[in-house]
This record gives C-alpha cells, structure tokens and sequence, in this order.
C-alpha cells in the first residue's frame, strides 16, 4: 500500500457517482449517448460505479408507449451500443430500462461492467396510486418465473434478489432497488444490507412536487442510517414529459445518515455528482452495532435468497479491451473528493456548533445535579488552576448548583500555587473564581510539598535544580490529597476536572494526583471541546453574576497555553512547561483519538485523512516555504505526532483509565471508560499499529486535484 498511499482506494474508498443525463422521450438512442456520455466523465474522474435514472433507456414517462414493440426493441440496441462501451471503461454502470421476459414486462436496472451485463433487477413495487399507475404497463420482480433473462446476447442473472460485487475493490458489494421498492415499510434494500451490500443504489424517476425533495433526504438518510451503508438516489431529470408531471433531476449520496453529496435541482442538461463512500467505516460500524448481526440471524430465510454476482470492472480477462483501460485503483494518486473536518468534535457550522456545546454543557450539569442529589450532598470541592479544564469544571459546578437551588457559596474553590505556578494563572484563577461567586481559597503547597521532598531525600530539598517526575509528581499528589481531606472535612465530593484527550494520552498523574476524584464532569470531553465549550459560555452570558458575563476572563484563559505549570520557569515568570511541546498538537492527537476510538481506523487511514483534513482547503497544496503554520501540518508532522498517539494510547496508558472515577459520557465519539465505550488490557503493545504507521512514506507527494462534480 505504501506505493499507492496517495490513492483513496487504498484506505477502503471507494468513488461512486450518479448521473442525470437529459432525455427525451421514446428515443433510447439519444438517451444511451447521453447516458454514456456522463459514464465516461465518470470513470475519467476515477468513480467504479455510476447509477443512472429509472427506465433511462426509454424515459419514464413513455406510458403506454412501453406497449410498443417498436419502443422496447430499440431500447435492448442502446442496451447493446453500451455494454459494448462498457468495455472501455473501468467502472459498473446501473442502466435503467424496460426488459421483456417470457410473456411480461419488467422495469428493470441492468448492472454492466466490463463488456457484459452482469445482471438485471426488476422493480418490486409497482405504485398504482396517485399520479402513477405502473401495473398497467409492467409486471412486480415476483411475477417472474425465471432467474436468468436473454439481453445483449447473452443470458444473465434475473432477479430482485442480486448482490453485485467489484472484483477489484474490496468491500463494494452493491444492491439495485427501483424507486418505489424505499417508500415502501421494508424496503428490498434492508435486506440486501444484512446479506452484505454495502452500497445501496436507487434508479428512480420520482416526480416533483411541493416539498418531495426535502422528504426525499429523509428516506434515504434513513434508510442509509437503518442499514449502514452507503445509499445512491438518481431520479429524472430534463427531457420527460410534463403532460401531467414535472421533473427536478435530483441526485444523492449518503452514507450512514449523512449526507455525502447532492446535486442542484431544475438543471436544463445532464449533470452528475460524485461522493468518496467510506465502506471501512461501514464495515465497522456493522462489526461494533452487534443488533446488525442479530438482525441477520433473525431474517436468515430473506438473506438465504440472495445471489452475489462478481463484477470484472476493468474487464473478465486480460485481453478484453476493458483490462486496457486503468482503473482508478490501480493509479499512485487519487485524492480524496470528500470532506473531513479537523475537528471532529467539534462542528463547524456555528449554528451547529452552538447546539453542541448547549447539548453537552446541558449533560455535564444534569449528569453532576444527579449525582449530588442521590448523594444527598451539597457541597462540591474543586482546585481551580487558571487553565482551561479546571476553568470548565467550575463552570459546569456553577450551573448545577443554580439547577440544584443551592448558593454557588457551595462549590469550595481552591487555587493551590506550587513551585512553577506562573503569576498569570495565578490572577486567572482568582478572577474566574470572582466572577463565579463560588467560595474562593488560596492553599501554597510549597511548604507541604517541600516537606515531602525532604521525607524522600530528594536533590531539590537540598537546594539543587532537579526537576525529575517526582519533584512533578509531588506537586500534583499534595494537590490532590488536600482537596480530598478538604472535602471529607466539608462533607463534600471532589469534582475532577480531567478531560478525554488527556485521558488518551496519558497525561494525567496516577493515584492521588489529577488522574482521582469522586467524580469527573470532563472525562469524556477532548480539549478541542473543551475550548469551544468555554468560548460558548463566555459569549452567552452563561455564568456571570451581576450583569457581568466574564467574557474577558475567560478569553483571557482560552488564550493561555497548555501548561501543568510543574517545572519552574526561568525568565519572567512564564511557565517552562508547554504540554504540547511533549505530547503533540492537542487539535492533532484529537484527530487521531476520534479516528482510532471511534471507527478503530489503522493508523495509516488514520494519516491519511489528516493529510486531507489539514492541507489548504483552497489549494490542496502546502506553503512553498514548507513550514508548517497553524492548522496547518504536512504528513511529517502528522506521522511524527500519530507515533506518539499511537504509543501512548495503546502501551503506556491503559493502566490509568482502568480505574478512572465516574464521569458522564457526552457524545457519539465515544469515551474510555472500562465500564463503558472502551475496555483495553493494562499490558498490551503498541507494535502493530506501530508497524502500521510505518507503511506512511515520509515523503510529501501531489496528487490531482477532485472532479469538479464532488461534494
């Protein structure tokens, strides 16, 4: 893979398109050149499958038209003029057209890759209602009686039952349904996903109306999202009749619910869009949801109906004109049409991102008025260190003291000043705990923490510059150990204040040290979050007392860097430590946390979509001068960082979040509880992903820029 590591299909993409060629009506000639015509962009702009609308061939609207011999003989010679074609191109094409078997009538799509038909399905829902009255002119997919149908000059597979798969490509396993076959309460698609489809594709034509197209996106979102997979929607476009019905020429990809791409509406000629489908994603989201394997055992006689049928996208052998033709998988470069965000957590639409931040925030607090009120305790104990975590915590213990009725006097505050506690964070902490109104102390540490240095005969007792992890580790415990004495004294709990990213990495000091409380609001909160979190209260007046939103506060604390403040600085009182100085770009290791926890994504997909997610959106390039500005990392920087995400998540830090305190868990994301998301051994090895990283070349390379046509 390390050859082609450019090219999106070897990270377990796979590009799909759909094409609304313009047509006209009883004329299948014109309507195969225009549909071939959109084929062949298709597969120059490296997609392996391309669906067209229902009854393509013909038009939709033909009527009673499809009656005519005439009609139904020239649409199996367009049929002919593109398997033919197929031949020279290196993708599967779903074609939609009338096809007569035995005595009846089907409204079939034909799959044909490689020179050859694969396959043909009939509809199975024929909607009598309405504007439409399809029994009139065709027969339902369980009116045949028979599996095989003669078209193009061969006998091929017939049937509604047919799983398509591309030799090529693993995982693109497809199944076609016909318009009405998803409006219907199980569609035939719902099947095919338990029997292993992972792209499901619909020709339809449907026409427009008033708000279709809106209810359009929730059939097929859902319909993608019930079955986690990948759902392709073409309909008619312009060309068919308007006797009676108009046409939108509406197409749609989603994938697991969400929208991948989508094209405009009312277009006067072909279009076609294409979307990056994520079938990796697919596969493991079926792997972790275990009801999608129920659901296969309890409708095993349904999935025993299936037949899969094997595709020879570029072409059944080598001396067919198709193995010519190159296709997108075999290339060294192929850069992903598909948005991904850098920040995973974090929406970047602000509408979006504001509902976030009040869902979560909202979770925090309810999760914290719970605990206490089954507690029947009162009072909350909270160290509050200027920076940013600590900051949220007491924001979250304002809220829930507020919702709980009590004085925020309740949440006991201390900032505790050790030996490198810079005078910044020190006058942020005394400010937050001002604006909250919560019960503020101050507690130096240094004497106690001096006296523990002394009791294990360390270096620095004796006046001597030794800043090991013991001389940090001191600081941390004596912080930890007063607030839990402090809150045994005033009959209180400890809030941790500890987040999700620190969790991953390990950065947090195990037993009597930031790693304990009686209970964490943060634990499954990333710190990107976090930022947004805190922005979020401060620009909505969440907190403030008196008329005053803090807002100057807390943007103050946003713009402090991440520092444990453990190690004395040497100049102007700033800290000496910057946590991301060891640890890696927090935005980073984020990136890498959300693809490895959640979809449990090899590091070298992992790397591979940071490399798409943090070039320059508008040139798809880096800066001439490759350095490496803010948001800004190319794949030295991104495999340098994932080595050490990889070796802390998986080595060296299990054994801290084996027993971390309860916490709320907030988002899909997932979390690293061991009662929950994420259930590790203390012993294991980092070796294997290692190994996988190494596949990432070191070296930079270009790769050609998307279709224009891609979401």
């Amino acid at each position: 893979m390390t050859e082609r590591f450019f090219n999106l299909y070897s990270h377990g993409f796979a590009r799909v398109a759909v094409g609304v060629p313009r047509c006209r009506v009883a004329d299948p000639a014109f309507n195969a050149e225009q549909t071939l015509a959109l084929a062949r962009e298709a597969a120059a702009g490296g997609a392996a499958l391309i669906a067209f609308p229902e009854l393509g061939l013909s038009a939709y609207s033909c009527d009673d038209l499809f009656h005519q011999q005439a009609l139904l003989d020239a649409c199996e010679r367009a049929m002919a003029q593109i398997v033919a074609a197929s031949a020279r191109l290196p993708l599967a094409m779903i074609v939609g057209l009338p096809v007569r078997v035995g005595h009846a009538l089907f409204n079939c799509a034909a799959v044909v890759a490689g020179g050859r038909v694969a396959g043909v399905v009939p509809k199975s829902y024929l909607p009598n209602y309405g504007e439409f009255y399809e029994p009139r002119q065709f027969s339902a997919a369980d009116c045949a009686s028979t599996e095989t149908v003669r078209l193009a000059g061969e006998d091929v597979p017939f049937g509604a039952s047919l799983l398509f798969e591309a030799a090529e490509i693993p995982g693109l396993r497809f199944h076609v349904e016909i318009c009405e076959d998803v409006w219907v309460p199980i569609p035939p698609s719902s099947f095919a996903a338990l029997a292993g489809a992972s792209v499901l594709v619909n020709l339809s034509a449907s026409n427009v109306v008033v708000g279709k197209a809106g209810y359009r996106h929730q059939l097929v979102s859902q319909q993608s999202a019930r079955c986690l997979a990948a759902y392709l929607y073409t309909s008619a476009g312009q060309g068919e009749s308007t006797t009676d019905m108009a046409w939108d020429g509406q197409a749609l990809v989603y994938e697991n619910g969400e929208l991948l791409a989508q094209s405009e509406r009312f277009l006067g000629d072909s279009h076609l869009i294409y979307a990056d489908v994520d079938l990796d994603r697919l596969q493991q989201e079926r792997i972790r949801q275990t009801t999608f394997g129920d659901s296969v055992r309890r409708h095993a006689d349904e999935v025993a109906k299936f037949r899969v049928i094997r595709c020879e996208l570029a072409g059944a052998s080598a001396g067919t004109a198709a193995a010519a033709a190159r296709g997108a998988w075999e290339q060294e470069t192929l850069a992903l049409a598909r948005r991904v965000e850098r920040f995973p957590y974090v929406p970047a639409d602000p509408k979006r991102r504001d509902e976030r931040c009040n869902e979560v925030y909202n979770i925090q607090v309810q999760a914290l008025v719970q605990r206490l009120s089954q507690a029947g305790i009162k009072k909350v104990v909270i160290g509050v260190s200027g920076g940013l975590d600590s900051t949220h915590a007491l924001l979250v213990c304002a809220k829930a003291m507020d919702r709980l009725g009590l004085p925020r006097a309740n949440i006991l505050a201390y900032t505790m000043p050790g030996f490198a506690t810079s005078e910044r964070t020190l006058r942020q902490a005394r400010e937050l705990m001002t604006l909250v109104g919560c019960t503020a102390r101050e507690i130096d540490i240094r004497q106690s923490c001096m006296q523990m240095l002394e009791d294990l005969g360390h270096p620095y007792s004796e006046g001597k510059e030794s800043y090991d992890i013991t001389f940090e580790n001191v600081q941390a415990g004596e912080r930890t150990n007063h607030l839990f004495r402090l809150a045994n004294f005033n009959h209180a709990i400890v809030i941790g204040t500890g987040d999700l990213s620190e969790l991953a990495l390990g950065w947090c000091t195990y037993g009597v040290g930031d790693h304990m409380s009686h209970y964490n609001v943060n634990a499954s909160v990333p710190k990107t979050l976090i930022t947004h979190l805190v922005r979020w209260v401060a620009e909505t007046g969440q907190i403030g007392q008196n008329g005053e939103s803090g807002r100057d506060v807390l943007e103050a604390i946003l713009a402090t860097d991440i520092s444990p403040e453990l190690i004395p600085g040497k100049s102007d009182g700033a800290p000496e430590q910057k946590t991301e100085s060891t640890i890696g770009p927090y935005e980073l290791q984020d990136f890498n946390l959300y693809y490895t926890l959640r979809f449990g994504f090899a590091p070298s997909k992992v790397a591979f979509l940071a490399r798409h997610a943090w070039r320059d959106r508008e040139t798809g390039a880096w800066p001439e001068n490759a350095k490496v500005a803010r948001n800004q990392y190319d794949l030295a920087a991104i495999k340098r960082n994932l080595r050490i995400f990889l070796d802390r998540f998986f080595r060296t830090s299990q054994f801290k979040r084996t027993c971390i305190p309860n916490a709320p868990k907030v988002g899909s994301g997932g979390s690293l509880s061991p009662r929950g998301d994420w259930r590790a051994p203390s012993d294991s090895e980092s070796a294997v992903w290692l190994a996988d990283l190494e596949r990432v070349p070191d070296a930079e390379r270009a790769s050609a820029p998307p279709p224009a046509a891609a979401s």
